[in-house]
């Protein structure tokens, strides 16, 4: 059975949901099955969390263990399903996010962290973590999407990205193809995209955006 789990990771304002919705596209044109998620949500509980989590000042631990708690719902109702009926889960943030936001920027301990992702996930891990790095700078320039973490501002988002280097530099010990790092905004996302799902599938060529309409 094919199957992929494909998560997708970066700062505020890296493109990561305009780039899921090209690749989306691109694996459906090649009749790939694909589920398109994020975190938090993609479930409502889940999504409820997210409002939470977004907009409502907390302590760090209780930060954390609302993004668990969403995290458990959402791979009970949504991920683990998808993938045991064979399709392509495509989310916008998984536990790499947690490590480098919660683990790194807020300083909770980095083992505490890891520990209850693997707890809120039941050891699953994504085939590929695709990290869109960005100047965190750059990144709030173009955000979109308002929120906590965004007016933090740009000192906390060089923490987040620290965090995700070294999320990267402790996978690669471990699954060195796991991680795939992109510039982000270097192309345009149809681009992109193509340049990605030519490293996921090095054998298959998506059809062209004209003929896949």
């Amino acid at each position: 059975m094919t199957r992929k789990f494909i998560v997708f990771e970066g700062t505020e304002g890296a493109g990561k949901s305009t780039l899921i919705t090209e690749v989306r596209r691109l694996l459906e044109s090649m009749g790939k099955v694909v589920v398109m998620t994020r975190e938090p949500g993609g479930v409502a509980v889940a999504e409820k969390i997210r409002g939470l989590i977004l907009h409502e000042e907390m302590s760090p631990w209780t930060e954390l263990f609302l993004y668990e708690a969403a995290r458990a719902e959402h791979l009970e109702k949504v991920i683990q399903p998808a993938l045991d009926r064979g399709a392509w889960v495509l989310c916008d943030r998984f536990t790499d996010s947690t490590l480098a936001y919660q683990g790194h920027a807020r300083g909770l301990p980095w083992k505490d962290v890891t520990t209850l992702n693997r707890l809120a996930t039941h050891g699953l891990e994504p085939d590929h973590v695709v990290w869109l790095d960005i100047d965190p700078a750059l990144g709030l320039s173009v955000a979109q999407d308002p929120n906590r973490f965004e007016a933090a501002g740009v000192e906390f988002q060089k923490k987040v990205r620290a965090g995700f280097q070294k999320a990267m530099r402790q996978d690669s010990k471990r699954k060195p193809r796991k991680w795939i790092r992109l510039r982000a905004r270097s192309a345009n996302p149809d681009a992109m995209a193509r340049l990605l799902v030519a490293k996921l599938m090095p054998k298959h060529k998506p059809a062209s955006r004209r003929s896949s309409r």
